[in-house]
């Protein structure tokens, strides 16, 4: 049994722990996550996902952070006015927090890289102060909210 829960721990699914801001208002402080690290084997991480990657090093405050997909390889963002565009067309986010407060961009997103965004715009360390996420660091896709009780289900 022991062996089985280790498996799936490595390999399928691994709990993550809330630790910033930078999600708010659609991940608070100290929500615990089931991170299914088994879907991305099968296909590659979508825009609206939220991912769970190991940030640049140069910017690392945690040891696994965790933010939302923006844009995917070659694709065009831009951050202007308070609207975030992809491809020149503005995206709706009903989840942030506030418009984002910085300009960033115009880029086109290199193969093997991702845009991310944290949902609360101007408090989150993220591609627009850091850039572009390598794939390979994208450990997995949150997946389910279990603490607290009142707030489990699925991560929108």
């Amino acid at each position: 049994m022991l062996v089985w829960a280790l498996v799936l721990r490595v390999f399928v699914l691994q709990p993550h722990l809330i630790v910033s801001e930078s999600m708010a208002p659609t991940l608070a402080v100290g929500d615990r996550l089931v991170v299914d690290k088994l879907s991305y084997r099968f296909h590659l991480p979508r825009a609206g996902d939220i991912v769970v990657f190991e940030p640049p090093p140069a910017h690392a405050r945690e040891f696994i952070a965790i933010k939302r997909v923006i844009a995917l390889p070659g694709q065009e963002v831009q951050v202007r006015d308070g609207q975030v565009l992809v491809d020149g067309t503005p995206l709706r986010e009903p989840y942030v927090a506030a418009p984002p407060a910085y300009a960033w961009g115009p880029a086109t997103i290199p193969e093997g890289m991702l845009f991310v965004l944290g949902d609360n715009r101007n408090v989150s360390s993220d591609s627009h102060v850091w850039g572009v996420l390598p794939l390979q660091s994208v450990k997995g896709r949150a997946w389910l909210r279990f603490w607290p009780p009142a707030r489990t289900g699925l991560v929108p």
